[in-house]
This record gives structure tokens, C-alpha cells and sequence, in this order.
């Protein structure tokens, strides 16, 4: 008899305490957690860069081939994450970013290329609906500093 009432209590504390720490509450939460996450991620616009170079002598270029160019690279100046031009089109122009950039200030700049030379200049500039251009692209023409 003590055995069976014994038994009882051990399978009615055992049933208390599983039902009284249910994952459901735990389950709802992070799936509601997670919603308002990709909520936030689908609000952020992504837009599409595409470089070209300025010329010593001022003149915008945006299609040609032969330039000792490495790529190109934007840099957030606020979060730090770093793209790079697509490796595709290696030494012509023009160039585009691997994945859409989101909006914000970047700085960008032009990658020496193997034979160093020519140099590369920065130019800050702003990822947004205003900057797009005809095109739809946001397009960043990098100044050539010193040639050789």
C-alpha cells in the first residue's frame, strides 16, 4: 500500500512539474522575437552601386578596359562592414558591387591593381533613393590620383 500511494505521488509530481514548465510560452516568444527581427531587416533599402573613375584631368569615365585596377571597396563609417566590386570585370570599367549595399554613408575607394600603377583615391558618399540615378544605380566615380 505505501508502495502504490508512493508511486501515485512520484507520477503526479512528475506530471506537475513537466506540465508547469511547458515550452510552448518559451516557443511563442522567440518566434515572436524573431518576427519583429525580420520585420526591421525587411525595412532597410538596399540599392545597387555601380563605379566608375575620374581622370586626372577631370574627365568621368565609365566604360574602357586596361586600367592597372585591383576593384573597388565601400566601407560603412558606421557599422565598419566592408563590400567589394563583383570580380568579374577585372580591369574594366564600369564595375559593380558584389550584393546591394544598404543605405547609408560609405566610404569608398579603388584597389591598386598588380602592377601599382596607378593610385586611388576616397570619396564619401551617401547610399540612397535620392543619389539613384537614370539607371537605377547608385554610381561612385573614384578620383585617379597619381598615374605612372
Amino acid at each position: 500500500m505505501k508502495k502504490s500511494i508512493f508511486t501515485v505521488a512520484a507520477v503526479v509530481g512528475v506530471l506537475a512539474v513537466t506540465t508547469s514548465f511547458s515550452s510552448t510560452d518559451v516557443v511563442e516568444n522567440l518566434s515572436k522575437s524573431c518576427t519583429e527581427v525580420s520585420a526591421k531587416d525587411t525595412k532597410t533599402a538596399t540599392y545597387p552601386v555601380r563605379y566608375g573613375l575620374i581622370a586626372k584631368d577631370g574627365t568621368k569615365l565609365l566604360s574602357g578596359s586596361g586600367y592597372d585596377l585591383g576593384g573597388f571597396v565601400a566601407k560603412n563609417t558606421v557599422t565598419g562592414e566592408i563590400y567589394f566590386s563583383d570580380q568579374y570585370h577585372n580591369r574594366a570599367l564600369p564595375q559593380y558591387s558584389e550584393e546591394d549595399l544598404p543605405a547609408g554613408t560609405y566610404e569608398f575607394s579603388g584597389l591598386q591593381g598588380q602592377g601599382r600603377w596607378v593610385g586611388y583615391g576616397t570619396v564619401i558618399a551617401t547610399v540612397s533613393d535620392e543619389n539613384l540615378d537614370e539607371d537605377g544605380y547608385i554610381t561612385i566615380y573614384i578620383p585617379i590620383t597619381w598615374e605612372v
